[in-house]
């Protein structure tokens, strides 16, 4: 069984300590502990203990050369992690940490290779969430923790997707309530020249060119996943997926609409119960398709609106629940909506791709599934 245990701010002072201390000391033993971040839930264990980061491998199903990244509580303790820390990482770390940026550098030997598969480099980030920065205190050692989820799944971001994913596969869950972010850290490569964005995040590519000028996307960010290793995870395989096949739909409003229209009257018309995930923008151009009767073989329909589409902070948010939601009201085929790779609009269309496998609509006259 999966112990739950509430550690958000309505828990007494004192007794959310004690529940921390108590996961901390699993931490040190080699046990599995689910944490809420701000960004996603995580599945933490020791970072320094190869059987304990094993056991996150195996919980999750997650294939073995797919990176972890380790977490900490304070800027300070970088040295444990990083055999090396160039001036950007510590000027990125001033204005960014704690928060959801991840920095790949040099791997310390302290760090097991089983977080990094193998290769010389560890991803490292200072979380912002108190529950995350306390637990690891209590810890007291880096903690490596992927998305609390099965591998490929939607990334959790409430207790209990973690618990419809990992019940009765890990000891303790910490719940703390709803993250705010929604989607994973953004990971920057700080060992190439120029640095490399790997995966899009919390922390947008504009805000870090802001900071070193230059800095370069890597083709995988929206095109299809590398074959080969890799320094971060979000890059390999496909990720954030619900169970039923999906296809993302791209372009303005108005033809995202005329084409879902066509492609729900084409399936729910054969029988399938088809999932919409889409904006405000484009639930009003469907209009009266959102309550009408569909035609034919007894297909429905379940929409999901996420909300306006220039506010990609609200999409990413909501993004994985909202999946998941479509999952348990058995949709058998699913219709998402892209926004513009723009700010935080880069990070959901990373996401997007991702949970489709990368079968992209372009909605213009003509457009078909892939």
């Amino acid at each position: 069984m999966t112990r739950v245990v509430r550690v958000d701010d309505r828990v007494p002072r004192e007794e959310r300590r004690r529940a921390l201390a108590e996961a901390g000391r699993r931490l040190r033993a080699g046990e599995l502990v689910a944490f809420p971040t701000e960004t996603v839930y995580g599945l933490g264990a020791d970072a320094t203990n190869p059987a304990a980061v094993r056991r996150i491998f195996a919980a999750k199903g997650r294939p073995a050369d797919n990176p972890l990244i380790v977490h900490i509580e304070q800027v300070e303790r970088l040295r444990e992690v990083a055999a090396t820390i160039p001036g950007p990482a510590l000027e990125l770390a001033g204005l960014f940490w704690p928060g959801p940026l991840t920095l790949v550098l040099p791997r310390r030997d302290t760090i097991c290779p089983e977080v990094s598969a193998g290769l010389p480099t560890v991803a490292v980030r200072c979380p912002e969430h108190p529950v995350a920065r306390e637990l690891i205190a209590f810890a007291d050692r880096p903690v490596a923790a992927p998305s609390a989820n099965l591998s490929g799944r939607p990334s959790p971001t409430r207790a209990e997707h973690v618990l419809r994913d990992l019940g009765g596969r890990i000891p303790l869950l910490l719940d703390g309530g709803p993250c705010r972010v929604g989607v994973e850290s953004t990971v920057l490569d700080l060992t190439s020249r120029p640095p490399v964005l790997l995966r899009p995040g919390g922390v947008t590519l504009e805000e870090l060119r802001s900071v070193l000028g230059r800095v370069d996307l890597d083709p995988g960010v929206l095109g299809e996943p590398h074959s080969g290793p890799v320094r971060s995870p979000g890059m390999k395989y496909r990720h954030y997926a619900p169970a039923a096949p999906a296809w993302l739909v791209e372009g303005t409003p108005p033809a995202v609409a005329r084409k879902v229209f066509q492609l729900v009257k084409e399936w729910a018309g054969a029988g399938e119960r088809v999932g919409l995930l889409i904006s405000e923008e484009t639930a009003q151009q469907l209009g009266e398709l959102l309550s009408a009767d569909l035609p034919g073989g007894g297909g429905t329909l379940q929409v999901e609106v996420v909300g306006p589409r220039d506010h990609p902070e609200e999409y990413a948010r909501r993004l994985f629940a909202l999946l998941r939601r479509l999952d348990e009201a058995g949709a058998s085929r699913i219709l998402m909506e892209g926004v513009p790779p723009v700010g935080m609009g880069l990070a959901v269309a990373n996401r997007l791709r991702r949970a489709a496998g990368h079968q992209v609509i372009k909605a213009e006259p003509g457009g078909a599934p892939e």
